[in-house]
């Protein structure tokens, strides 16, 4: 995709910010405890290697992704650290996994009979990590005896090394953790039945990691949001030590001008003005990952807000100015200006949704500046 580099729409990365987060959730940890850097959706819109890499030198001993294509971007970087794809992945790739030392999450014995056929001819071995639905819903094995049958034929096959086993919780970003405790029983119920256990075994998202640490077995847990500065809960809780948002969104004023009483800004001419007003425009859109359903939301101008005028077009949006501005003034759309600040958390309040979908939806057109 093409990137505008001739225009003054700049996401820009802090990558202290996010080797502060990490470094701080270290410390919340056991000693013999591992931190692997979720890094999936382009490291949530921050950049996949660049993220992996301040994440390595911040401490982190490993990566964990979405897709297959995301483990093989980080290994073309070079990077050699410990790799899971933690989504299914065809086992038709296992081959393709084995031969880059890639994790595979594996839910079910169907899985590792077919892998294991395309393994036969391979000189590697597929690391495999099993994944548990301990209420989550969405992948693992449910059931004790299903779990034991996969944990035996892994031993039995020498494609294959159980490398490790995990699940997620869906509930620990909430101030009711009874629903946590109900999974967590069950984890401990269907891991009881094997034998022994493999090198990894990881239950912990960027939540749990705040705050349920620590947890009796764990040795590696999935840091993601919170290495961003995002705070899983939203606002629900208090993470136990600062969290330091590493994105921000800024620009410029490319156009400016005054319109009179009864004039109308926008698609649909959605807004009318009351009274004589200046108006800039900003040239960034929802083709941009601004979501269109901003609108009513306002921009950060020299620590003054700045109401959005009628609706977000694709490629630029039009802002009520507090005085007559020259082309070229800065513009916040996220971050800070003078005692003002935008924040992930307030976008997603208005689009009622979450951060993580905001941050994950700025659009690979905008030019990316790293910090540090």
């Amino acid at each position: 995709m093409v990137v505008g580099i001739h225009r003054p729409s700049v996401l820009t990365i802090d990558l202290k910010a996010i080797q502060y987060n990490i470094k701080e959730a270290i410390k919340l940890l056991a000693n013999q405890v591992q931190l692997f850097m979720v890094v999936k959706a382009n490291a949530y819109g921050h950049g996949l290697v660049e993220t992996a890499n301040a994440a390595k030198q911040a401490g982190a001993t490993g990566f964990c992704v979405a897709i297959l294509d995301e483990a093989l971007e980080l290994r073309e970087s070079g990077i050699s650290d410990p790799i899971l794809v933690l989504g299914i992945t065809s086992p038709t790739d296992a081959k393709l996994m084995a031969r880059n030392e890639i994790a595979a999450s594996v839910g079910s014995l169907d899985w590792l009979v077919q892998a294991n056929k395309n393994l036969q001819a391979e000189s590697k071995p597929l690391l495999v990590h099993l994944a548990l639905d301990t209420g989550m819903g969405r992948i693992g094995f449910r059931e004790s005896n299903d779990l034991l049958q996969a944990y035996k034929f892994l031993e039995e096959q020498p494609q294959f090394i159980f490398d490790g086993i995990f699940t997620h919780f869906s509930t620990a970003d909430m101030k009711d953790d009874q629903y946590f405790k109900k999974q967590l029983a069950k984890w401990h119920q269907l891991i009881s039945t094997l034998p022994k256990l493999p090198r990894f075994v990881h239950i912990s998202n960027s939540a749990t990691t705040l705050w349920h640490h620590p947890l009796e077995g764990v040795n590696m847990v999935r840091y993601g949001a919170a290495g961003y500065g995002l705070n899983p809960s939203g606002t629900e809780l208090e993470p136990p030590f600062e969290l330091h948002p590493a994105m921000s969104l800024s620009s410029e004023l490319v156009f400016t001008k005054q319109i009179k009483k009864g004039d109308s800004v926008g698609y649909g001419a959605t807004y009318t003005a009351q009274h004589d007003e200046f108006v800039g425009t900003i040239p960034i859109g929802y083709a941009d990952g601004y979501r269109r359903n901003l609108d009513g939301f306002y921009v950060l101008i020299d620590g003054q807000k700045c109401d959005i005028l009628g609706r977000i077009c694709m490629d630029q949006i039009m802002v009520r100015l507090p005085k007559d501005y020259l082309p070229g003034q800065q513009v916040v759309l996220v971050g800070k200006s003078g005692n003002q600040e935008i924040t992930l958390q307030q976008l997603a309040d208005h689009c009622q949704t979450n951060h993580y979908e905001i941050a994950c939806g700025f659009a690979e057109r905008l030019t990316k500046k790293y910090l540090h």
